[in-house]
């Protein structure tokens, strides 16, 4: 497969921004103290507790409503697409219906993703960890596990896919609107690392748990339009 060069140049900075995301997401998680820091700050060593846990804003709201709400918007996308392909609906042109079809899709291998990875993985969340009054050791992303440690399956972060999959929304605006697209697609994934953080927050979760997430997001999305023929001439 060939792409004109400006095409092919566009495409690859993407690839490169992935790859810088990805060290960064390794040195924050591997070299630093900031997850660490974030969950001392948020954890109550009087009561042993993290107050946001069972709170009706982080709780109720944030992992509750909220994940309802966008849960039934894909839902209904997914209603809509179905229904289109069994008896294709003249009020929906050609350009909207990839549109529709790629944003459902991406909706539903960006969580299932993330949700295989964290199946197989060992790492725990933090109110798991003796630090705050669990029982497991904190092992960053490279560490040797310990034989004998339970396997955690808390990573990567789950709860922030609820929104990511946004992000595919981006394609209404490929690929005539480059920018606004771009807007979009980091508007999505914003709206992702915002659920993200109020788990880490409630203790669910460490900060390189919701990075990690947001980079399978964009990956999926990265790849899904290179594979899309009507988005590759700006792409």
């Amino acid at each position: 497969m060939t792409f004109p060069k400006v095409h092919f140049t566009l495409y690859k900075r993407c690839a490169i921004a992935l790859c810088i995301f990805a060290v960064l997401n390794i040195l924050i998680g591997q070299f630093t103290h900031i997850d660490l820091i974030i969950e001392d700050y948020y954890f109550d060593i009087n009561t042993q507790q993290f107050p946001w846990k069972d709170t009706w804003f982080a709780k109720d709201l944030m992992h509750g409503y909220v994940k309802y709400v966008i849960t039934d918007i894909g839902r209904l996308l997914w209603l809509i697409v179905l229904l289109d392909i069994i008896y294709p609906w003249r009020i929906i042109e050609q350009w909207l219906r990839v549109r529709l079809r790629f944003v459902a899709i991406a909706s539903v291998l960006i969580p299932s993703l993330v949700a295989i990875l964290k199946h197989f993985s060992a790492l725990h969340c933090p109110w798991d960890l003796t630090r705050y009054g669990g029982f497991a050791p904190f092992v960053r992303l490279l560490d040797h596990v310990p034989s004998a440690m339970k396997a955690g399956a808390c990573f990567p972060a789950g709860h922030a896919t609820v929104a990511l999959w946004l992000a595919a929304f981006c394609v209404f605006w490929l690929p005539t609107k480059p920018k606004t697209a771009l807007v979009v697609f980091l508007s999505g994934l914003s709206v992702g690392f915002a659920l993200g953080w109020v788990q880490q927050m409630r203790g669910a979760h460490f900060l390189f748990h919701t990075l990690w997430s947001v980079w399978l997001a964009a990956l999926v999305i990265f790849i899904m339009l290179g594979f899309t023929k009507q988005f590759k001439p700006q792409f």
